[in-house]
């Protein structure tokens, strides 16, 4: 199997491509942010697999992340990943191609990106995004 190194091997798309790859039906859009950042707006038939939790200690990586996702994802399927501004999404693509996912991409500027592109319907940007700070 071979290992990703860095962030700089995680193959990343802006928004535009990323709607384009998920129009066609070959992709799948796993959403790594939390449930409640999910709930407040999602892309239509995306999965929900968040890969931090807030806790009282702070915030921690999911420790059943790679469990969750082999359980709805296989390790040929085409993913889309995202999260809310791309830097949990980049660190969980890393940890999927390390444990051998083989079509692994990240979203350029995540979930945001998707309602700045007008892609999210037609809610105000401002209801639809929230703040992130898991950048690598």
């Amino acid at each position: 199997m071979n290992q990703a190194g860095s962030f700089e091997d995680v193959e990343s798309v802006d928004v535009y491509t990323a709607k384009g790859l998920l129009s066609v039906g070959h992709h799948r859009y796993l959403d790594v942010r939390t449930n409640e950042e999910f709930a407040k707006r999602h892309f239509e038939d995306a999965l929900n697999t968040p890969y931090m939790f807030k806790t009282d200690e702070g915030r921690i990586v999911n420790p059943n992340f790679l469990p969750q996702v082999a359980s709805v994802c296989k390790k040929d399927d085409n993913l889309i990943v995202a999260c809310n501004s791309g830097g949990r999404a980049s660190r969980a693509c890393l940890d999927l191609l390390n444990v051998g996912y083989e079509h692994v991409t990240n979203m350029e500027g995540g979930y945001s990106a998707w309602v700045d592109a007008g892609f999210a319907g037609d809610k105000p940007a401002a209801e639809l995004k929230t703040a992130c700070k898991f950048r690598p």
